[in-house]
């Protein structure tokens, strides 16, 4: 498991991508660290996509008044 499959908030995951880039933009990062900075970045950012469709997800759901979960028709509102 590399780090950024560890459980790590969606926070701390886009901080880590951030320090990712800041250091391969710096570009005086040696080629083999600058690979392995790479992947740790793709990974950092799979996982933060991964967590947004999670949240995607949640939100297309509301409770109803019984407490029953239905699904969020945004389409009709447009419409209105």
């Amino acid at each position: 498991m590399t780090k950024a499959e560890k459980t790590i908030s969606f926070e701390e995951a886009m901080e880590q991508l951030e320090q990712v880039v800041d250091k391969l933009e710096q570009g005086d990062v040696p080629l083999e660290q600058a690979i392995e900075m790479f992947q740790q970045g793709m990974d950092l950012s799979k996982q933060c996509h991964v967590k947004l469709e999670q949240i995607e997800k949640q939100m297309d759901q509301i409770l109803n008044e019984d407490g029953e979960l239905e699904e969020l028709d945004l389409s009709r509102e447009d419409q209105e």
